[in-house]
């Protein structure tokens, strides 16, 4: 499939690499499919671009390489809504704010993270309720 991008441009995605979000990205309810774009494979960040609004990407990111100490535990609804067998098929990342003007003022949505099915490509955004988790938490510590 190919899908125009403002970000990316043009750019051709096999239909197995496009997520379902059963549970939309909060804000967004109108819109349920999306990929994962990996611009480089060394970039520590991904972009979640839309597949119905070429408009909208967000830079996403896998906490589970950075030294946070961060655990996702999902509600059996979740379990239930994303037909989730086994933990290994799961991908969590999170969606960042990168300031233009100041990349180190970059914040992670620790309390919302994304969950990805990778077995079945179905997606959700949850909200970790009493987890204590910061919407924008600084990714770099101040000097």
């Amino acid at each position: 499939m190919k899908i125009d991008t403002l970000r990316f441009g043009e750019i051709e995605v096999e239909d197995k690499l496009i997520f379902d979000f059963v549970m939309p990205v909060i804000g967004f309810d109108n819109l349920s499919k999306f990929v994962i774009i990996d611009s480089s494979k060394e970039a520590l960040f991904k972009w979640l671009q839309s597949v119905e609004d070429p408009a909208l990407a967000f830079p996403i990111i896998s906490v589970a390489g950075l030294d946070y100490d961060y655990s996702v535990e999902l509600t059996d609804s979740v379990v239930e809504t994303l037909e989730i067998e086994n933990a290994d098929d799961l991908l969590v990342m999170n969606i960042t704010s990168i300031p233009q003007e100041n990349p180190h003022g970059t914040t992670i949505n620790l309390l919302a993270p994304l969950i990805f099915n990778l077995k079945n490509q179905k997606a959700a955004q949850i909200v970790l309720s009493g987890s204590g988790y910061d919407i924008s938490y600084p990714m770099f510590k101040k000097v």
